[in-house]
């Protein structure tokens, strides 16, 4: 799982295995001689669903009234939380994501506004 912040892997037995089994098709960080779709754009919170969804989603359902009174109570309400998604949330939040990759590949990874 990507950290907050930390860069996509970069790991060239993992650039090797894309390289092989989807040339031309993967998206990241990447070498010259990697066979990428197109580089990751640098810092690119937008493009991850745990940035535009998880986190906010949540954090919408563990901060509500009343406020947790401890760190068991507020692992029961993240895991509650995280036990609502359902499989129709989480089909949407793939539509997103392949629209945000489509405006990415059409701007060839410049900044958007909008997104």
């Amino acid at each position: 799982m990507q950290q907050d912040g930390a860069p996509p892997h970069f790991r060239l037995d993992v650039r090797c295995w894309l390289n092989d089994i989807l040339p031309h098709r993967w998206i990241g960080r990447g070498a010259h001689e990697d066979l990428m779709f197109c580089p990751w754009p640098a810092r690119s919170p937008d493009l991850t669903p745990c940035y535009y969804f998880l986190w906010g989603y949540v954090k919408d359902k563990v901060f509500v009234p009343p406020q947790s009174v401890g760190i068991p109570d507020l692992k029961n309400r993240i895991t509650a939380a995280v036990e609502t998604i359902t499989p129709d949330l989480l089909s949407r939040v793939w539509q997103e994501l392949d629209y945000r990759l489509d405006v990415c590949r059409v701007t060839k990874g410049a900044y958007i506004e909008h997104l």
